[in-house]
Parts: C-alpha cells; structure tokens; sequence
C-alpha cells in the first residue's frame, strides 16, 4: 500500500512537472513570436533585400501544428508574391533604398506568371535608377527568370546553371490496380479530360500528349522570350540545345560554363559577393564579414504599412485544390471563401471586386458555392474582375465565370473544362484471395456502389449520365458568360488545356495582364481615380498555433533547402513523390465530382504539402 502511495506521488509530480515544461515552451514560443516580426526601424540607406528562401506563392498556406511538429518532412517556406511586388514598389520612390539584392541561394521555385510580375517590378525598379543585383548557388528555370532581370547576375563558382524546360514524366497506376485487383471506375467527359488516366491507362494518351505538348512550347516559348528581353546577352541556345555537350566542353565547370555563356557576370562565393555590395552601399552596422547595408523585405512593407487612402476595392485569393467545407489560408475551401466573400459584401463599403485565381480546380460543389458567392457581387451591381496567376483550371475557371473582365498572363494555364468522377471497387483483388461477395437486391441500386462485387450496369449509366449532365452544365454556364454556344464552347472544351495567349485568342479570357492591371480595370469601372483607392484583402485568418509555428520553423526550412544543382535534382524527387501521393490519394480520397486539371502540377507553384506521415505512409498507399 506504501508503495503504491508512493507511485501515485510520483506520477502526479511527473504530470506537474510536464504541465510545467509545456507553459515554458509555449510561452517561450509566444515571446519568440512577439520578437520575430518585421522591425520597421530596420528601414536605413541601403539595399532593399530580398532573401527567397522558399517558394513564391499567391497564398502561403495555413501549417498544421500536429503535422509540422511530428512529420519527418521539413515544412517549406513560401514567400507572397504580392509583398514581394509591394516592396519593389516601395524601393523605387524611398530615397533610402539605393539596390535591390535578389538573394536566392535557396529559392525552390515559383509559379512562371507569378515570377514574369515580379520580374517586371525589377524592371521598374532598375527604370528608377537603381541596380539590381542577384545571387545563388545554382539556377535553374525559376531562380534564372528573376536573374535575368538584374544588372549584375553572381553564382558561386562551385555552382552551375541548369536550365531543363518544363516536362518529363508521369507515373501511370492501371497495371499495379490490376495486380492488385482495384478497379477504378472512372466516369467522365471530354477527349482530353486526363486527370483520370493515371488509373484507366499505362501511358498517356495521344490527345493528352497532343494537347499538353502545345501548352509547355507556348509557355516555354514565353520563358526564353521573358529572359531574352531582360538579359539579350545570355546565349541560352547552346545550353538548351545539347546541355551535355555543352558541359562536356567545359570539362564540367558549370561555373566557368555560365560565365563563358554569359548566363551570370561574376563567379565568386557568399562573401565575395557582400563584399562587393558592401563597397557601393556601405556594410552592416555590426561589420560582418560579406555583409553589406541592407533593409529586409519585411521591414520596408512594415515600415509604410497597409494601403489605407480612398475607396476600398475587394480583393479575394483562390489558391490552391479547390475542396469542400472549411480551411485556412492557402486552402481553397469552398464554404470558407464563399463565407468571406458574403460577409465583405455585407459588412465592408466595396467599390470593386477583384478575384486573384491560383487553383487547378477540385470539388464542382466548392467551385460552384465560390462562383455564387463571387456572382452576388455583380447582383449588387459592383464590377468584377479576375485576375488568373499561374493556373485557373477547370474549377478554377468555373469559379471566374462572373467576372466582367478576366485577365491572365501569357502563361497562366486555364481552360480544362470537363468534369469526373472516380470510384474504386475490389472485385478482382478479392477473388484473388478466395473472397466473394453475395446478396439480394430490392431494387436494381440496392447496395450500389457495390465495392465488393463491382458496380451494376445500371449504376454505371445513372453516374455517367449524371456526370454528362455536369458537362452540360458547364458548357452552359461558359456559353452565358463568355457569349457563346454551348457547342462553340465545347469545340475549345473536352478537358483541354490552354495557355493564356491561346485562350485570349479562343475568347476563354479577355485580357493579357496580371494583377496591376486588373486592379486599375477594377478602379476604372468603379470611376476611381488612381489615387482615390487601396485594396482590402479578404481572407481567413492565420490561426494562432500557425502564427507561432511560423516563427519557429524558418531556419529549421532554411537549412534543408536546396542550394547547389544536386541539391535542386533531389528537391525535384521530392516533389514527385509528393505529387505521386497526391494522385493516389485522388483514387481513396475524392468525394465529389471533380473538376480539376491532374497534369496542370507542372505549371503551379511547388510548395508541397507537409505529408503527415513519412515514406512508409506513402508506400503503404501505393502498394494497399
């Protein structure tokens, strides 16, 4: 009885003693929290930097506390693409900034529409009469497009410059379904409605690759043509044309390749290169070695704060898969964007709407509450326009339907109109095992879809005919907007993709531009003048748990991102496997009809999501 006296003390100490420990960490994580954001005093002669480490997105997105905290993945940083505009925009007129420093020694990529804008605010920036200067380890597509852009490009001369292209391969499933007797039962319509193929296929089909072969030369061409205009010197061709030979002549120095290519100016490391800044803009205030005056990207937006002058003009984010119910920022949940779309119309004085689209589209339900939502605006007569980033696809360009102008930029992917619907059965995988499955039926859908004994004939019309009516609908709600016939819109339909040039030119969008432009469309239709207005963002808020996650996990990204060009060839890896778990999970985990576009994951920005389990998860998903 002593005894157990005794244990129970120390078990009640131990709790205390863990109760304890976890007020410390978490109050020592709210002080970090509190002492890590943007210090506006920072703002002093110098070099406005810009230090990507991470992704560019439109939208970061909202870090699950359990899942960063447990996951073997290291999360990924993402930078907004619209603060990084917003202070380019401020270092043109503030006196204090004199440069811009690029840094990107561990940049992973962004979305191409996303980076050609940041590349024309360097563009303005060096129009007002201040340099721009870029830095990495190695480039590649992404970190190469905003490079070209600076007046003097630096690599380290360990690096190199590796420069691919968009495509390459896809992992097709229908022979490992087979062995393991999965069927897919796929339900669609549209020629080249793709996403379903990794199931129903081994390869890809001839109009698949037909279309999607169109899409990367339209937007590759967009690419060469945005370096070749920022950077007329760099003789790209032979770089692209037979990379091996190339490096083979340069018996492998990637370095002294570039520079002889006239990719970048100068070789020198980290500390070459803040030494040189620091001889034209002065060094640090505590002297490091390779440091140089500068003024972080967040400081400089703190230092001004939000826009506040004039009227307000609404401005909404859709970034990402397109699901249903509730999420955070950075998940396009269809009843949290249409809820803050509604409340903003109820509660704030807006004068304009502008709809920012960065999604491959997902759930037709989610798609169709936000294009209600987005439509209520016009019904209170107030102008609408959308903005496509990177991607506006299939639910994504659903939900655009209302706007009365819809820009996209030259290579903004959109169009995929066509919907699906996949369900699995295991019919086969349990005559394998000497498994079958009987029963009595009261109707010819009684039990249907039946997972075990496979799907009854009549089950596969009603589902394919309620999907046709689907694409019907759609069609239709194309047709009514862009002033069309369902069978003129169904002629550029089928699934296809487009990028944006082609679709100005099919009538799918109206205008080239990015969100400058229709920020000033939304102002003119409003009869704002260019000074009577700011935009109002509307979105969910980042929870509290998130916020302090995002304090704590920035150098824990920043040592694991990529710097030289293996380390970029083993970020590529992980986002194919990323990607391969995400087309499995479309098999288990869809629970709608889907409009979305599976192969528009070459055009968007590759942030991938935390995976809340490690590879075990992921093998088990594939081989279950």
């Amino acid at each position: 009885m002593k005894f157990v006296r005794v244990s129970w003390k120390l078990l009640v100490g131990l709790k205390d003693l863990l109760v304890l420990v976890f007020m410390l960490l978490f109050f020592a994580a709210v002080f970090l929290l509190l002492n890590s954001g943007p210090n506006p005093a920072l703002v002093r002669d110098g070099a406005l930097l810009l230090k990507l480490n991470g992704v560019v997105s439109e939208q970061p997105a909202d870090m699950d506390p359990l899942t960063a905290l447990t996951s073997s993945a290291t999360p990924v940083g993402e930078i907004r693409q619209r603060d990084i505009i917003r202070a380019l925009q401020l270092a043109e007129k503030d006196n204090r900034i004199k440069a811009v420093v690029v840094d990107m020694d561990r940049f992973m990529g962004g979305g191409q529409a996303s980076l050609a804008a940041i590349g024309r605010s360097l563009d303005a920036v060096k129009k007002a009469g201040k340099p721009v200067y870029a830095f990495a380890t190695a480039y590649t597509d992404d970190s190469y497009q905003l490079a070209a852009h600076a007046n003097e490009i630096w690599m380290d001369p360990l690096g190199g410059a590796m420069l691919a292209g968009p495509g390459g391969s896809q992992l097709y499933f229908k022979g490992l379904l087979d062995q393991l007797g999965v069927k897919a039962n796929i339900y669609r319509v549209g020629t080249y409605k793709s996403a379903v193929e990794p199931f129903l296929r081994t390869d890809q089909s001839a109009e698949s690759k037909t279309a999607i072969k169109g899409v990367y030369d339209e937007v590759w061409s967009q690419w060469k043509a945005d370096v070749a205009k920022a950077r007329p010197q760099a003789q790209l061709e032979q770089m692209l044309n037979d990379p091996a030979g190339a490096v083979e002549g340069a018996r492998g120095n990637l370095g002294q390749l570039a520079l002889s290519t006239k990719l970048v100016d100068k070789l020198g490391d980290r500390v070459a290169f803040g030494k040189f800044v620091a001889s034209k803009y002065g060094a640090d205030e505590k002297k490091t070695t390779g440091g140089f005056a500068s003024v972080p990207m967040e400081a400089l937006i703190a230092h001004y704060g939000p826009e506040s002058a004039g009227k307000q003009i609404g401005v909404v984010t859709v970034a990402g898969t397109i699901v249903d119910g509730e999420g955070g920022p950075g998940s396009a949940a269809g009843d949290t964007v249409s809820a803050l779309i509604y409340d903003a119309l109820d509660n704030k004085d807006l004068k304009a709407l502008v709809v920012r689209v960065d999604s491959p589209g997902g759930s037709v339900m989610a798609s169709e509450k936000i294009r209600l939502a987005i439509a209520a605006a016009k019904e209170k007569k107030i102008p609408v326009i959308v903005s496509m980033a990177n991607l506006a696809a299939s639910g994504g360009y659903w939900i655009s339907l209302p706007a009365d102008v819809i820009f996209a930029d030259p290579a903004t992917i959109t169009g995929s109109i066509g919907i699906f619907g996949v369900i699995p059965s295991v019919e086969s995988g349990l005559a394998k095992i000497g498994v079958n499955a009987d029963g009595v039926k009261t109707t010819p859908l009684s039990g249907e879809p039946d997972f075990l004994s496979g799907f009854s004939p009549q089950f596969d019309r009603v589902a394919q005919s309620a999907i046709e009516n689907g694409y019907r609908q759609f069609l239709t709600r194309v047709a009514t907007a862009r002033q069309k016939t369902p069978e003129q819109v169904d002629a550029v339909a089928q699934g296809r993709v487009w990028a944006g040039g082609t679709a100005r030119q099919l009538g799918l969008v109206d205008r080239t531009g990015g969100m400058d432009a229709a920020l000033a469309e939304a102002a003119k239709r409003a009869g704002l003048k260019s000074d009577d207005w700011h935009p109002v963002y509307i979105e969910p808020p980042v929870s509290f748990a998130a916020s302090l996650l995002s304090g704590l996990m920035p150098k824990r990204a920043q040592a694991s991102a990529p710097m030289d060009i293996f380390g970029h060839a083993a970020w590529q890896q992980t986002l194919f496997v990323q990607r391969m778990a995400t087309d499995l999970e479309m098999l288990t985990g869809v629970k709608g009809v889907q409009a979305k576009c599976l192969e528009c994951g070459d055009f968007a920005s590759p942030a991938p999501a935390v995976p809340d389990k490690g590879w075990l998860a992921i093998l088990a998903k594939a081989i279950s």
